[in-house]
């Protein structure tokens, strides 16, 4: 037996107004990916991109998409990614791009990689704090960003609620 080996793509979609993300769901953005696949590389495109190409994880609130694609030919889909310019959903048309962020053998390692993310973001936006609140709020989301100390914490919390 040979085992199936694919590539996992951590997209982040970007996007003017942030309430359009609520509206995507996966079916939407596997669509668009093949749609424009199939209009940048033609039908040898189109056909690669129907072999066990799909969307494995979708958060709206952070934009963030895991694409996933066969390993023989994850390179030529991933060179289409660029030339998405807006999603269709059944109510509007999102315009939009996809940001590739991470290319990873599994989904492990795009997950460890999207906490790493966030972790960077987060410090970067530390300095741009105007209060002490907003400040111990960001590094509160820093500390749960790895994953030991935020399940630690989190059961510390749901312990302290409880009489």
């Amino acid at each position: 037996m040979v085992r199936v080996k694919s590539r996992y793509l951590l997209c982040e979609i970007n996007v003017t107004d942030r309430n359009s993300l609520l509206l995507l769901n996966d079916k939407a953005i596997a669509a668009a990916v093949k749609e424009v696949v199939a209009r940048i590389h033609g039908d040898y495109g189109a056909a690669m991109c129907s072999l066990r190409f799909s969307v494995k994880y979708l958060n709206t609130q952070t934009g963030m998409v895991f694409l996933r694609f066969p390993k023989m030919s994850y390179k030529l889909l991933w060179s289409a990614l660029p030339f998405i310019t807006s999603i269709d959903t059944r109510w509007k048309k999102i315009p939009c791009f996809l940001n590739c962020l991470h290319v990873g053998g599994t989904i492990r390692t795009c997950q460890k990689f999207l906490i790493r993310y966030n972790t960077q973001q987060l410090h970067r936006m530390l300095p741009n704090c105007q209060n002490e609140e907003e400040k111990e709020k960001i590094r509160k989301a820093i500390l749960s960003c790895s994953i030991i100390q935020g399940a630690f914490e989190d059961e510390r919390d749901d312990n302290e609620d409880e009489p």
